[in-house]
């Protein structure tokens, strides 16, 4: 599914990403942790082919297609799909508007507008949001939990198989936690998806029970384990006990 191969990600000549391998197979779920300015938000962001950031080296490729300098648009027709920690807000675009083109130009076929608002009301229902938000801006005048539930509006409505979710958790309240993990472990026992997840949140690795769980340091992955790993590392901080998760956490 996806293969990193030997990356190192610079940003104005400092080392984020220093010689950064990860294998993710197909249907899979991944946590990643680590300090801050480990290089976690810095590799979502690398998935994307950012334009702020330097790939030096190394390759990124995901079902047998090289995306490593691939053009995001294009990485994003491959089924990738990612909520950023921040997402946007674009006035005067509403989100049926944006999903309808989207859908089109992936299918190649007109949109049913019957099924498509079925389906967006089917979707606000499960995610506790007011249905008004189908035809609102992306995320216009939205708190940050609620762009993190709209942003999963538009996962549900472009099906993508590979998912990156980048501190979806913060934000959230516990209720919006539960429902943020019910619906993806609905979307995953319906469509399967690959999903890659940066979270120090105790109660959504709780309720995703994610495959792996990958600690990252010094921009690289340190260690890698099951889903007791992450649960172990909450509690006791990191490996070696260098770092213990205490605070917030910001941008890395």
């Amino acid at each position: 599914m996806l293969k990193i191969n030997n990356l190192s990600v610079s940003v104005n000549d400092k080392k984020l990403l220093a010689d950064f391998n990860l294998d993710i197979d197909s249907g899979t779920t991944h946590v990643l942790m680590g300090p801050n300015g480990a290089g976690k938000s810095t590799l979502c962001k690398v998935l994307f082919n950012h334009p702020d950031y330097k790939k030096d080296e190394g390759t990124i490729i995901y079902n047998d297609v090289d995306i490593t300098n691939m053009d995001p648009s294009d990485i994003a027709k491959l089924g990738i799909y990612i909520v950023n920690q921040n997402p946007i807000s674009i006035e005067g675009v509403s989100n049926a508007e944006m999903l309808r083109i989207a859908l089109e130009e992936k299918t190649g076929e007109k949109v049913s507008i019957f099924k498509f608002n079925k389906k967006l009301e089917e979707t606000c229902e499960k995610l506790n949001i007011p249905k008004d938000f189908i035809f609102r801006g992306i995320n216009d005048g939205m708190s940050g939990g609620e762009r993190k539930k709209n942003e999963l509006l538009h996962m549900w409505m472009l099906e993508p198989s590979f998912i990156i979710l980048d501190e979806i958790d913060s934000g959230l309240d516990v209720d919006a936690i539960k429902t943020v993990a019910s619906n993806l472990n609905e979307y995953k026992k319906i469509y399967n998806p690959t999903i890659l997840i940066v979270t120090h949140h105790e109660k959504l690795i709780e309720l995703l029970h994610p495959d792996y769980v990958h600690i990252i340091k010094n921009g690289k992955v340190e260690e890698t384990g099951n889903y007791e790993l992450g649960i172990k590392v909450l509690k006791d901080g990191f490996i070696n006990g260098s770092s213990i998760m205490t605070g917030s956490y910001e941008n890395e």
